[in-house]
């Protein structure tokens, strides 16, 4: 085999493949690729990373004196520190008007980049896999239906896939294209190898965690550090050929544009390009949009049927025909008697959100997401298998920077051997604990913010009624409610931020050894916060509003204000609205703020810079300035967590409360065809080029979308049984009347005599009491009635999971297989008496099939065969 170039390559596989398809290359059959220009002034040496900050550009004395001190003499340690380490370094300055933006260019030699490709266990090819599997679920439905699939869309210059193992400097020879040094390894494993030596490497005291490109960040020694990308992001505007275009300009024209809406993403360019670890963010998102669309469409179809049950409904056409026959006690301390009829458009509007489809709707999503999660693990056991991320986590992950920095001890590893630091598990749980605590304290302020919101909705109420404009007055709940549902949004979003910055500050306070745990401890103590966050207004609305009112003369009080009951229409109406209100208006906010932000931030940086960077990036590339010029006007990319928490909270409201709102998961569709175009735009053309990690799954975010999905069981079945009317009114059908005809008047309650007395009038109120406030039978039969669809609901919905679970297994078959034959391959490359270009792997077939095939006959052997068969074998008597 051989790699472009036509240079001669020692493979330790003898198969054919195609010429130009080379390891380290980010396309194959490439026709002219532009030429490079992350190189030093020499024009060969590769620019691998980039370190820069910012001085004046003709500094006073005091300016020269606090240059050469603190920041200055940290900076000069740490370069020279570099160098000692082997890198090739090269600075460049842009002069601007008043500033001076130093930029020092970073390369690994040869030799650098295979130690520490060793020291952190990168991935080098072996064989290339001829043979490949369908992760998009529907292209696998399509294909087999013989269907025309109008999602695909071929991409230009696919990634090739390989059988790979770790690097081993010792048997180089035995890898693919090791013969070929500026291409053996890809850009994206020397920028993780450049990351490795700028985070390890002290700039002054250890002990005092002076340690590591991080912190120097941090202190703004440096104003940035960050990998170069490849070339602009604009498309040609002459023809030209798809191969010569490169992976940035692939990823822009096939991905980040709105056209490509109705698209399968390129999962295989995007890992190619960001790594593993964005690359399964945009796979998870792809596969959980996807999934919502038979969602949305059953959600939708349930909220159509509510427009027919809203005008066949028995009991609206009661209430609405009923006149002054039913007069209402008071709805405040202050409020008049009022005609049950009056409510008669919004009993109907929640007829909408309250029918017989919620049940099966509630039902059908808690299948729904039990089943998505385990076709999940599925998809991403294939595309971590694919990526080379299969044992990343238990193998191949070392300790943190920071945390090797300022570990206080040290400890053998078990696995591997070697020292590595060690903070005290006793400490560790301490701090954790004391963290827990604060936690807590954030949640009661939550639930303060709450309460004070709920007494804000009462006392709002209470005004408006008295005020003499009839609109407000007849209006008064609902203007409440409306305006409480968005001032609770405003609070959700500053607490948001609040907490998130301190649970980075706790979580880098515990000391957690990998980078994976590090993550995860501060994704949970985020959740843990926003689930309360988000979800306690919805969670009030749902199941405790209306609960504890009391009755006409014996009302129940909240520091002095009477409880809040339900709405007119209901409870399930309300948290409708409220859902609307948070999931919509956070959606909106979110998308306006990664649409507009970024463009703001971007200009800003652009109106400082000179009139030669303005230039050139209105022409959208690196034609006048250098590649590393360019990209230091972009903004730097702030990760995946806002972006998962983000989906991971509204996969909540579309499962746990979906009984309430069943649109929630076509406003969900639509904000996620959004949000993939822009994130994907983010990416290529808006932020600095991130430095690739390796994940092998989507880490706690899994854990916690299970933990969502067994509570959208119970929350929905307690929001059938305790908040819709769909149990009274299956209740009343069967014990009353078949046609629900008087289900009103079953459901109104008359006040007490001596509270009709005093107020010298009788009125109703909704309950199921007698007339000296007592609950009726009824009222215990529908609660036994509720409890036990509580319990039959969750059993039935988690059984039919449980049976999806075991029938569906995570890991495919064809998975499975080509994992035993990596492993199989990885142990015949390494072994130490393994005779080089020996083809001791054997070869996949063309077709790549494994089905049986009959053997062939074994013609009978003669007797003179024998004699000469035995004589091969056996010396001659008397020899």
């Amino acid at each position: 085999m051989k790699m472009r170039g036509d240079q001669e390559l020692n493979t330790l596989i003898n198969v054919e493949t195609k010429q130009d398809v080379g390891y380290g290359t980010l396309a194959a059959n490439v026709a002219v690729l532009p030429r490079d220009k992350n190189t030093f002034a020499d024009g060969s040496t590769r620019v691998d990373f980039v370190l820069a900050w910012e001085e004046p550009h003709k500094p006073d004395a005091e300016q020269s004196k606090t240059l050469n001190s603190g920041h200055g003499k940290w900076r000069e340690s740490f370069l020279d520190r570099l160098r000692r380490s082997g890198l090739l370094m090269e600075q460049r300055d842009l002069v601007q008007p008043k500033t001076r933006i130093r930029f020092v260019l970073l390369s690994a030699p040869w030799s650098l980049l295979c130690y520490y490709a060793e020291e952190i266990s990168l991935r080098v090819p072996l064989q290339v896999v001829n043979t490949s599997y369908v992760v998009n679920w529907s292209e696998d439905l399509l294909r087999k239906l013989s269907l025309p699939n109008p999602f695909k869309k071929e991409v230009p210059n696919p990634p090739p896939d390989f059988y790979t193992c770790q690097f081993r400097n010792n048997k180089l020879e035995r890898f693919l294209g090791s013969k070929d040094r500026e291409r053996f390894f890809k850009t994206t494993q020397r920028h993780q190898v450049l990351y490795e030596i700028l985070a390890r490497t002290p700039y002054g005291s250890v002990r005092k965690g002076e340690v590591g490109i991080d912190r120097l960040l941090n202190e703004q020694v440096f104003a940035s550090a960050y990998p170069l990308h490849e070339g602009g992001f604009k498309l040609p505007k002459s023809e030209q050929p798809a191969q010569s275009l490169g992976l940035r300009q692939i990823l822009y024209g096939h991905w980040a544009q709105w056209a490509c809406w109705a698209r399968y993403q390129p999962l295989d360019h995007i890992r190619e390009y960001f790594g593993e670890k964005i690359a399964l963010y945009f796979a998870w998102l792809g596969f959980y949009t996807g999934w919502l669309v038979p969602a949305s469409l059953v959600g939708t179809l349930v909220f159509l049927s509510g427009f027919w049950l809203m005008i066949t409904d028995v009991p609206a056409k009661e209430l609405c025909e009923s006149g002054d026959a039913f007069v209402m006690c008071p709805i405040c301390n202050i409020c008049s008697y009022w005609n049950y009829s009056s409510i008669c458009v919004t009993f109907k509007a929640g007829i909408l959100f309250d029918n017989g489809g919620t049940v099966f709707l509630s039902i059908f999503m808690s299948l729904w997401a039990v089943t998505f999660l385990e076709y999940w693990k599925r998809t991403c056991s294939s595309l971590s298998h694919r990526w080379d991320c299969t044992d990343f986590q238990d193998i191949e992950e070392r300790p943190r920077p920071e945390f090797t920095a300022m570990a206080p001890m040290t400890v053998r590893n078990p696995l591997t051997g070697a020292e590595e630091p060690y903070f005290p598990k006793k400490t560790r749980l301490n701090r954790v604990l004391t963290g827990c605590m604060i936690i807590v304290t954030m949640v009661v302020v939550v639930l303060m913010f709450l309460i004070a919101i709920i007494l804000y909705r009462s006392i709002l109420s209470i005004i408006i009624s008295k005020a003499n404009l009839s609109f407000f007055i007849f209006s008064a709940a609902r203007i409440a409610s409306l305006t409480g549902s968005v001032l609770n949004l405003l609070v959700i979003l500053i607490l948001s931020r609040v907490y998130i910055s301190l649970a980075h500050i706790l979580t880098r306070w515990e000391m957690h050894r990998t980078q994976t745990k590090y993550e995860d401890m501060f994704i949970l103590k985020v959740f843990v916060f926003q689930f309360v966050n988000f979800y306690s207004s919805p969670v009030y609305i749902a199941f405790f509003k209306g609960r504890f009112v009391g009755y006409p003369g014996k009302y129940v009080t909240l520091f002095g204000v009477r409880n809040e009951d339900c709405g007119a229409g209901g409870c399930l109406i309300e948290l409708a609205q409220e859902l609307l209100v948070i999931m919509v208006g956070k959606q909106l906010i979110n998308n306006i703020q990664e649409f507009v932000c970024p463009k703001i931030r971007s200009w800003w940086q652009r109106r400082k810079t000179s009139g030669k960077v303005k230039e050139a990036q209105e022409q959208g590339g690196a034609q006048i300035l250098c590649p590393w010029e360019v990209d230091y006007q972009l903004l730097v990319c702030e990760g995946l967590f806002s972006e998962y928490l983000e989906m991971v909270i509204q996969f909540g409201f579309i499962t746990i409360f979906v009984a309430a709102c069943p649109l929630a998961p076509l406003f969900a569709l639509i904000n996620n065809w959004v949000e993939i175009r822009l994130d994907a735009q983010k990416f290529v053309t808006e932020y600095r080029r991130p430095v690739v990690e390796r994940a092998q799954d989507i880490g706690i975010w899994l854990d916690i979308l299970q933990f969502i999905a067994y509570t959208a069981v119970l929350g929905n079945a307690f929001l059938i049984a305790f908040t819709s009317s769909f149990l009274p009114r299956l209740y009343y059908r069967y014990t009353r009347n078949a046609d629900l005809g008087g289900f009103i008047n079953f459901t109104l309650a008359t006040a007490p005599w001596n509270h009709s007395l005093e107020q010298r009038s009788t009125c109703r109120y909704r309950g199921l009491r007698d007339q000296n406030g007592d609950y009726l039978p009824e009222y215990f039969h529908l609660l036994a009635i509720r409890l036990s669809f509580v319990i039959i609901f969750e059993h039935v919905v988690f059984f039919i999971g449980r049976l999806i679970d075991m029938m569906v297994p995570d890991i495919p078959e064809e998975v499975e297989l080509k994992m035993k034959r990596e492993h199989y391959m990885a142990k015949e490359a390494l072994a130490e008496n393994q005779a080089l270009g020996r083809a001791v792997i054997p070869v996949e077939t063309g077709d790549g099939s494994s089905e049986p095939r009959r053997r062939k006959p074994r013609r009978p052997m003669a007797a003179s065969d024998a004699t000469a068969e035995i004589s091969k074998d056996e010396p001659p008597e008397g020899c």
